[in-house]
């Protein structure tokens, strides 16, 4: 073993290229020292004690042992790379493309990207970073806020051919979204799916989106009606289009249909959600795509790992 290990937070500076980024983190040790400041950025701190010293153990790859409890901890450990035999180089690399390419990357791309020897481990790679896209401490939307629902159509062996029209969730997946206005401009936004377009869901939906006092403003569908806490202003469309009423949402859901017919070639109901985080991950961050990189791997070591035969489970 060596001496006590001292790492204290530093400052990145956020690749801004392929160049760049594959000098930053050609080693795996480079890739170990980053996730280690993303991790413990005032230096480690053992889970088990919260003891602040820890030996560098010259056994396991990138494994630290409390210098007062005697716990080991690798820099993945509990983070979404957790017990995977992947090289860190590979993981930092998946997390790059997805976090910075303008549309994402699928997993058939990423295996042929990336060398790798199966597509399962392409998509698994893809499935984990996106169950880190999700930051737990974000802030609600505020301000002047649109929100809407949509429909998106999808096809099993079970579904009719004719999709009914209106608001029918026959043959269709449910998605309610909000986008939030400042200057004139989107911001952020948050996309949900829903059960219902009834009062229920959308009011748990514009609630769990949203920061009291809000200024919402959606279409006269009366399930928005009464919504606590919330300013609200209900537009009557008459023979005006949605889209004029509300641009901005209605310009949201479009990309979104379209992202997801070109990238995926159309979404379906297993884990919709996870791909849903993804868009607004990447919408969210569409101004500072170098710094979302940064972003996906400090929210990858606070996300509970999971295993690959649960992910299998959720998709199926």
């Amino acid at each position: 073993m060596s001496g006590v290990i001292v790492v204290s937070g530093s400052e990145r500076r956020f690749p801004r290229s392929l160049i760049e980024f594959r000098d930053r983190f050609a080693t795996e040790s480079a890739c170990a020292q980053c996730l280690f400041e993303r991790r413990w950025p005032e230096g480690f701190v053992c889970p088990g004690c919260g003891g602040g010293r820890a030996w560098l153990l010259q056994t396991k790859a990138f494994t630290y042992e409390c210098a007062d409890c005697g716990r080991q901890t690798s820099v993945t450990a509990g983070t979404i790379m957790h017990a995977s035999k992947l090289p860190l180089t590979i993981w930092f690399w998946a997390a790059f493309l997805m976090a910075t390419r303008s549309n994402g990357i699928s997993a058939l791309q990423l295996q042929n990207q990336l060398g790798l020897g199966s597509y399962r481990t392409a998509w698994m790679l893809c499935a984990k970073l996106r169950r880190a896209m999700v930051n737990p401490e974000r802030e609600p939307l505020s301000g002047l806020v649109e929100a809407d629902e949509t429909m998106i159509p999808f096809r099993t062996k079970n579904d009719p051919v004719v999709v009914p029209a209106g608001r029918s969730g026959v043959g269709k997946m449910l998605v309610a979204g909000a986008v939030e206005i400042e200057g004139g401009k989107p911001r952020r936004a948050r996309l949900n799916v829903i059960e219902g377009f009834g009062k229920h869901e959308l009011h748990t939906f514009v609630l769990g989106a949203v920061a009291p006092q809000t200024q919402l403003v959606t279409d006269d569908w009366p399930s928005y009606q009464n919504l606590p806490g919330v300013r609200h202003n209900a537009i009557t469309l008459g023979p005006m289009a949605a889209h004029i009423a509300l641009p901005w949402i209605h310009r949201l859901f479009s990309n979104l249909k379209r992202w997801g017919l070109g990238v995926y070639h159309g979404l379906r109901k297993p884990n919709l959600q996870h791909y849903l985080d993804e868009f607004v991950f990447r919408f969210n961050r569409r101004r500072t795509r170098h710094a979302a990189f940064d972003t996906l791997l400090g929210i990858g070591t606070r996300t509970t790992p999971v295993p690959y035969r649960v992910l299998i489970r959720r998709a199926a």
